[in-house]
């Protein structure tokens, strides 16, 4: 699974830890440089945001957190920000879909 989604997108890798993973995602059209989460049993756990606005990025990690990866991609897939065509919480959307 984590092979075809690192093929799937590029900008998606996979960084091994102790026994886990950490996803590391290069997102487009924001301040933000990276978007790192972990998935365990199938939700989205440890999102953190390098660079850009730290408080939306922490509302938008604590939002997430232990969410349904689905559902995280249904709620935050599709919102802008201002004139983009994207936002941090669409990048974190089009990161979980890289993943699945």
């Amino acid at each position: 699974r984590r092979r075809a989604a690192q093929r799937k997108d590029p900008r998606l890798t996979a960084l091994k830890g102790g026994n886990s993973f950490m996803y590391s995602y290069t997102p487009r059209g924001i301040c933000a440089t990276q978007i790192d989460f972990d998935i365990k049993d199938g939700c989205v756990h440890n999102v953190s945001f390098t660079r850009g606005c730290p408080g939306n990025h922490l509302g938008l990690a604590a939002l997430a957190e232990g969410m349904p990866v689905r559902d995280v991609i249904t709620r935050l897939e599709g919102i802008r920000c201002g004139e983009r065509d994207t936002s941090c919480p669409d990048q974190l959307a089009q990161a979980l879909k890289a993943y699945v």
